[in-house]
């Protein structure tokens, strides 16, 4: 992933920051409010380490999958929908009402 994703999606992230950096606290997490530099500073504080290391750190935990709570986010819906149209058969549109397949 890339660091727009966690800009952009900043509040769904916090659990997952919370599972790699278990000390770090919520409040201050808003504070940073997705600015790159301010976290890198924040997280270099919360662990002790200098900069160069925990920009490699945050890099490392970059590389992994984006959260589940950022996937599901319904802000991405129309992205997903648009996505499933390799999907739907010729003539349907990928919008449409699915009731008869027990769509509410």
């Amino acid at each position: 992933m890339k660091w727009h994703h966690v800009q952009d999606n900043w509040f769904a992230f916090f659990d997952a920051i919370l599972d790699k950096w278990p000390d770090a606290d919520e409040a201050e997490l808003e504070e940073v409010d997705g600015d790159q530099r301010a976290f890198v500073a924040y997280i270099a504080e919360l662990t002790g380490q200098d900069i160069t290391e925990t920009k490699e750190e945050i890099r490392d935990w970059l590389a992994g999958e984006l959260p589940s709570d950022v996937v599901m986010d319904p802000r991405h819906d129309d992205h997903s929908i648009s996505l499933s149209r390799k999907f739907v058969p010729e003539g349907e549109d990928e919008s449409d009402d699915d009731a008869r397949f027990g769509d509410d």
